[in-house]
């Protein structure tokens, strides 16, 4: 799952799957704090619409949330996959050492010697830590990378760029020539 980047909001959750028979549905947030997303006030979709959190409650690794307005299984179903945003006027203002996720999207990124690597497209996060996905410039299939201080020793948000230091390759894995 990966939040979308825009400059007025920031996507703060997705709904998942209905949870239940009586409207709840799963919520994936993607805050620091998954509670933080019951303090935003209303949060809008990409179409407008708006929904507002009646009641939250912790899952094993979600939230069960009943939405205003959303009071059966078929009413939940038909929203599984949307994601939730907040304006970002409304966000926390972070310190200068801390950012967004959002803030990462469209970044340049180059390794430890100034070579252009591509851009981020995003930030995924499976389960066991986080990942930057990055187009490379010339296009093609992107590239996972996983985002620690160690992998990423340069994040400028003002600058718009992102340094990373990848481990060298540790073998050659072509075949040996003669070989086919």
């Amino acid at each position: 799952m990966a939040p979308k980047r825009d400059h007025q909001r920031v996507c703060v959750a997705r709904i998942g799957a209905a949870h239940g028979v009586r409207g709840e549905v799963k919520l994936w947030p993607f805050t620091a704090d998954p509670m933080a997303v019951t303090r935003y006030g209303e949060l809008s979709a990409e179409d407008g619409r708006s929904f507002a959190i009646e009641a939250v409650r912790p899952a094993k690794d979600f939230l069960v949330a009943r939405l205003k307005g959303v009071s059966d299984r078929t009413q939940a179903e038909q929203l599984r996959n949307t994601d939730l945003f907040v304006a970002r006027d409304r966000l926390p203002v972070l310190p200068e050492e801390e950012f967004y996720h959002a803030d990462l999207i469209g970044l340049p990124v180059e390794d430890t010697h100034g070579v252009a690597l591509g851009s981020v497209i995003a930030v995924h996060n499976f389960g066991a830590g986080d990942l930057l996905e990055i187009r490379p410039p010339e296009g093609g299939d992107t590239v996972m990378v996983l985002f620690t201080a160690e992998t990423a020793p340069v994040i400028d948000i003002v600058g718009r760029r992102i340094v990373l230091d990848l481990p060298e390759t540790v073998a050659d894995v072509s075949p040996p020539e003669g070989d086919g």
